[in-house]
């Protein structure tokens, strides 16, 4: 590596979370932001109050806008910005990054105009030299959870060894354990899609079912994500880990969950509309509920789930509709793949 320097653009709850790992890590880490007054907060003050409150930021962290000073130099560069605003950023900064730096994006989203997955994006903007090192973090982790060093496991995933192996002892520690999969394509599929069922956990809530329906929603919701990731060459051993069945079921059942906060409110009663003005940051769930119905008629793949939420968040179908149309579904095996391969 270059030096002890670390660049994260994107300075949100898990953006920050992400820093202070990295600053308890031994890193001096450069946050980029936006707007002078949060880095000034950042600088001076040693807070982030809007995204994650009652917290001090390691001294080891400083802000600035400026992406070109952020990323100067910097042996590790780490996007976290919405889906939305990944390919506008990784433009900006890709003229600036070292040839040797280790790039990992921990994003969970699609590109909603193409419906690509965000290591697509960046390798479209990233020189190869850089991209095809390029490594995805994801898993189970709040970041409320992380920057309290609440024991937490993630997994890293790249299609190149030795960038893998570097990410997990840049962000491997007492507190916040790293494993490593090959499986990108498993990884981002999983991250991105279980926001969608996130949502519709949070519905369930919203409209007072119980644990049953908790159950039955995560359960058929995993077997939604795994019909996509292997339709786009994923391996099915993916959703099952840490990526998959574990980013899940933390991300459904817990109010640090936005996207379940979302989800809960759209269960009460409220417009999509007045959900994400109360929510004040990116729920990416809603937006991957659009990418994931397109994508889904463009593979021709059967995803339930995804189309009923798909109507309520933009068809103007009530939570309560979507959950009788999901119910009153015709008889299926459970194993709808297993059976046809059985009976061959």
């Amino acid at each position: 590596m270059l030096n002890n320097r670390v660049a994260v653009l994107g300075a949100g709850s898990w953006g920050t979370a992400l820093a202070s790992v990295c600053a308890d890590n031994n890193f001096d880490v450069t946050l980029w932001v936006r707007d002078q007054k949060h880095a000034d907060e950042i600088n001076y003050n040693h807070t982030n109050q809007k995204y994650l409150k009652e917290v001090t930021l390691s001294p080891k962290i400083t802000a600035t806008t400026n992406i070109q000073d952020a990323v100067t130099e910097a042996s590790v560069v780490i996007l976290v910005v919405p889906s939305s605003a990944m390919r506008e950023v990784t433009k900006k900064v890709a003229p600036y990054l070292a040839k040797d730096v280790t790039l990992v994006h921990a994003t969970k989203g699609f590109e909603l105009e193409s419906l690509k997955r965000m290591s697509e994006v960046i390798k479209e903007e990233i020189p190869a030299e850089i991209s095809d090192g390029l490594v995805v973090l994801t898993g189970p982790s709040h970041a409320e959870e992380v920057i309290k060093k609440s024991p937490t496991t993630v997994v890293v995933a790249s299609t190149c060894e030795a960038s893998i192996t570097k990410a997990q002892d840049i962000f491997m520690n007492s507190y916040f354990r790293v494993y490593m999969n090959p499986d990108m394509v498993g990884a981002e599929i999983a991250g991105a899609l279980k926001n969608i069922i996130a949502l519709g956990a949070g519905m369930s809530d919203g409209l007072g079912f119980g644990d049953n329906a908790k159950a039955a929603l995560l359960t058929r919701g995993l077997a939604e994500i795994g019909r996509m990731g292997v339709k786009l060459g994923a391996d099915p051993l993916t959703f099952a880990g840490l990526a998959g069945v574990g980013d899940l079921v933390v991300t459904c059942n817990s109010k640090h969950s936005r996207n379940w906060r979302a989800g809960y409110m759209l269960g009460q009663g409220k417009p999509l509309e007045e959900v994400l003005a109360h929510m004040g940051m990116v729920v990416e769930g809603v937006r991957t509920t659009r990418a994931a119905e397109a994508m889904a008629k463009r593979e021709g793949i059967e995803m339930p789930i995804t189309s009923v939420l798909y109507n309520v968040l933009f068809e103007g179908c009530s939570p309560r509709q979507g959950v009788e149309d999901l119910m009153g579904r015709g008889k299926r095996y459970e194993m709808e793949d297993i059976v046809r391969y059985t009976n061959k």
